[in-house]
């Protein structure tokens, strides 16, 4: 028997990324039978069955002889069911019952139903960038790429049954889908608070770290859940990246690709593996599925000890690396911490119309459960108490998240071209975030005395000094001012509820 092969292009995911894996099918002759090599998973595996009942289906014939299927590099693990389709579409061509230039430039991708419908996969846009970069089209069941905010739909060939490529019954996504827009949470919701709402203005603004601690019903988790409300758009990058990442988790990007940024809320009784990302086949964690967006921590104080010092690292470098015994997995993490915790146990602690139950043991034992290295990370740190009557039942009368929204933008913008008009790099040192910040000798002097007076750490310094910097950019001016730095401590150091740390 003369030898039959045929090789298709294809990709499996790690972490967040598609890697392109070549799928090599080989007919020989021998003893009858069906093997797939090159580190398969126990869901490729199990695409024998799937095939075969698949091709018979559409009316294709399966080889009686020898079938090996090689996905190559061999030292790559490969995982997930998107492998059906290339697998299929390289035997059928190796039989020669389909033409080879259909996929002869086109990456495969796609789960096979038994009747032979072809199913998508988490990652598709994963697998749509990856086929990008190798300059190829992207052959694939219909899924979310067809929403993909650019012109890479023409580089896409839908088929939603494995019997079209005898029927040639192939689509093109348009590109346009019509996406429905979300009302959104507004901070006109919410009545008083107007001193909380300015600090919410502030983080959004510097894309500062954020710590609300106060007694239940307070408001903590409404201030935190509209803070999407007053940020901007997604950039078209940010939304590659993004929805990138969200696709491959399996969840709906449709809030994305119209330009809304994450808001994350994992249950306090999340893993490390949960909140980082991990697992026998690695898949992003809450802080990956942040990136670009908010991660909402609620409940800080109950949440594991060690789970939350693996926040740490993230907050500084914005990305993860997971490390494994066959290498290391890099998932990008760069998002915007807004914490809230109740300051005690029985969450009135401080309270002037509830006394606390809690001794002062078990209030220090509960807030230091946050840690100090955490806490010295985060930017601005609120005490949040409860409205007035008349504050609550005035709620769609104040600060509402348009104006908000209008000093975040406009701070955000006087500050890019504050950068681009001048020579110095990025803050990353405190001499290039004095510099940026341009003080006077009696403001220098001022922000000197409060910052021994408060005992900031050099890493607490930079924070006051960026969020006085933001204050400044929000007001469109180019010195900080005294007023500035006043204001920045007001949100930096904690008053009667943080005590007891």
């Amino acid at each position: 028997m003369t030898r039959k092969q045929c090789s298709v292009m294809s990709a499996t995911i790690v972490g967040v990324k598609a890697i392109p894996v070549s799928v090599e099918v080989a007919i020989t002759s021998g003893i009858p039978g069906f093997a797939i090599v090159g580190m398969p998973d126990a869901a490729i595996q199990e695409a024998r069955e799937r095939i075969r009942s698949a091709i018979k289906a559409c009316g294709y014939t399966m080889p009686r002889e020898k079938v090996v299927v090689n996905l190559a590099p061999g030292s790559l693990r490969k995982t997930g069911s998107g492998f059906d389709l290339p697998i299929a579409v390289a035997l059928l061509v190796a039989t020669g019952q389909i033409e080879p230039s259909i996929v002869s430039d086109a990456l495969v991708v796609g789960e096979l139903s038994l009747e032979g419908g072809v199913r998508p996969i988490p990652g598709m846009l994963a697998y749509l960038l990856c086929a990008r970069d190798l300059g190829v089209k992207l052959l694939c069941p219909h899924s979310d790429v067809a929403c993909f905010p650019d012109d890479s739909n023409n580089d896409i060939v839908v088929l939603r049954h494995l019997g079209a490529f005898s029927t040639g019954e192939f689509e093109h996504p348009c590109s346009t889908c019509g996406l429905m827009l979300a009302i959104e949470p507004d901070y006109a919701d919410i009545g008083g608070h107007e001193f909380e709402k300015r600090a919410m203005q502030i983080a959004a603004a510097g894309n500062h770290g954020v710590l609300l601690m106060g007694p239940p019903g307070s408001g903590k988790t409404m201030l935190a859940s509209r803070l999407p409300s007053i940020l901007p758009p997604l950039s078209e990058r940010e939304i590659m990246e993004t929805a990138c990442v969200h696709s491959v988790a399996g969840e709906d990007v449709s809030a994305i690709l119209r330009g809304v940024r994450p808001f994350r809320s994992p249950h306090h009784s999340a893993t490390m593996a949960g909140l980082v990302g991990g697992g026998s086949v690695i898949r992003p964690g809450e802080l990956t599925l942040a990136h670009n967006g908010v991660l909402f921590l609620d409940e800080l104080g109950e949440f594991s000890g060690h789970v939350l010092q693996s926040i740490r690292q993230p907050l500084e470098s914005g990305r993860i690396t997971i490390t494994r015994a066959n290498g290391n997995v890099e998932m990008p993490a760069r998002f915007m911490l807004v914490a809230a915790s109740n300051p005690c146990p029985c969450g009135y602690f401080g309270d002037e119309k509830i006394s606390c139950t809690c001794s002062p043991a078990r209030v220090s034992d509960y807030q230091n459960r946050i840690g100090g290295p955490l806490i010295d990370r985060i930017d601005i740190c609120l005490d949040v108490w409860r409205s007035d009557y008349e504050d609550v039942v005035s709620s769609g009368s104040s600060l509402d998240s348009a104006t908000l929204r209008e000093g975040v933008l406009a701070g955000r913008e006087f500050a890019y071209e504050r950068w681009r008009r001048s020579d110095a790099p990025l803050a990353v040192s405190t001499h290039d975030m004095l510099r940026a910040c341009m003080m006077e000798g009696e403001t220098e002097r001022f922000f000197k005395g409060m910052a021994e007076a408060h005992i900031l750490s050099g890493r607490g310094i930079m924070r006051v000094l960026s969020v006085a910097r933001t204050i400044a950019d929000i007001e469109q001016s180019v010195r900080v001012t005294d007023d500035h730095i006043a204001e920045a401590f007001s949100l930096r150091v904690r008053s009667q509820i943080g005590a007891a740390a």
